[in-house]
């Protein structure tokens, strides 16, 4: 089960494809992040990778 490289919590397969980055990684889930910003950190990350 994939989890958030933050918090270690767990995130479904359906939220690590809409805001994994490039690579699959997960690093603002909803229990470290507020869900407003998950999208824009997300699009930040894959960019940097």
């Amino acid at each position: 089960m994939p989890t958030c490289e933050h918090c270690q919590a767990h995130v479904s397969e359906r939220f690590v494809r809409v805001f994994a980055d490039a690579r699959g990684r997960i690093h603002a889930c909803p229990n470290c992040s507020a869900n407003a910003g998950i999208a824009e950190v997300a699009k930040e990350r894959a960019h940097d990778a």
